[in-house]
């Protein structure tokens, strides 16, 4: 326990230099229309270069700020550089139409000026609110269901779209979610990796996008690897796919590429 401690301790350390030195980065995985295979948006996603330059992977160290108070500045720091990030693309790319996609922890869906920093992020970037998606892990929201319910209202209201994480992996009350004003459901890549091979994987995938539609949302599947995977989901009518057989995730020169192209 005490190992564990320092180790915790260190770590809290050695992000907030991280914070300050400005070692994080954003990378943004592209959203692809599985319809025309059209670039639907951006989600962004947090990696640290320490400065020798070696890359610390985001299992390594996003558990741990969620279990401290730095996972608050430092979600603070994505939704600020991701807002900034697609207010410079919308205006080197006017016509584009897309959104950015930004992941929203527990910590920081309890914090009582949460709208208030969501405005400031969207407001100092002169960035429309329908542009942004929040990502909220169904874990997340249903930790405290009524609290989340509540905000997530209150973020509807701003015209902010909302996405529910990794469906599919956590618990989820069918009651809760047709009450929340959720926009999108993420099926979970490790449901996706399967549904090829595996009929009965694969009818969890069908039927969740069938419970999707039937509640109003569309549906991005993560994860997507393969063209046969692609093909499933859409003959399973899902709207979007996110993995490997698009793009990893990219640094946003590269992301702007597409944009361009």
């Amino acid at each position: 326990m005490r190992t564990r401690a320092v180790q915790v301790l260190q770590l809290e350390a050695d992000l907030r230099r991280a914070l300050k030195r400005r070692e994080f980065e954003l990378h943004y995985q592209p959203i692809v229309c599985l319809a025309d295979n059209r670039l639907a948006g951006f989600e962004a996603l947090i990696r640290w270069r320490k400065s020798d330059g070696t890359l610390v992977p985001p299992a390594d160290f996003i558990p741990l700020c969620e279990e401290t108070d730095m996972i608050l500045p430092i979600g603070d720091w994505v939704l600020n550089e991701a807002c900034a990030q697609l207010s410079t693309w919308l205006g080197r790319y006017p016509r584009t139409n897309m959104q950015i996609s930004v992941n929203l922890s527990v910590r920081q869906l309890r914090q009582k000026d949460l709208l208030f920093r969501v405005r400031d992020a969207l407001d100092s970037r002169r960035l429309p609110p329908e542009r942004l998606k929040l990502e909220i892990t169904e874990s997340a929201v249903m930790d405290n269901a009524d609290l989340s319910s509540a905000i997530l209202n209150e973020l509807n209201a701003m015209q902010i779209s909302l996405s529910i994480d990794d469906f599919g992996t956590g618990y989820s009350s069918l009651n809760y979610l047709r009450r929340l004003p959720v926009n999108t459901l993420k099926i979970d890549q490790s449901f996706v990796r399967g549904i090829t091979n595996d009929r009965k994987q694969a009818g969890i995938v069908e039927s969740t996008i069938i419970l999707a539609h039937k509640l109003g949302m569309d549906v991005i599947a993560e994860g997507v690897e393969t063209h046969e995977q692609a093909r499933q989901l859409r003959s399973f009518n899902a709207e979007y796919g996110q993995g490997y057989l698009f793009a990893r995730p990219l640094q946003a020169g590269d992301a702007e590429q597409l944009l361009a192209g």
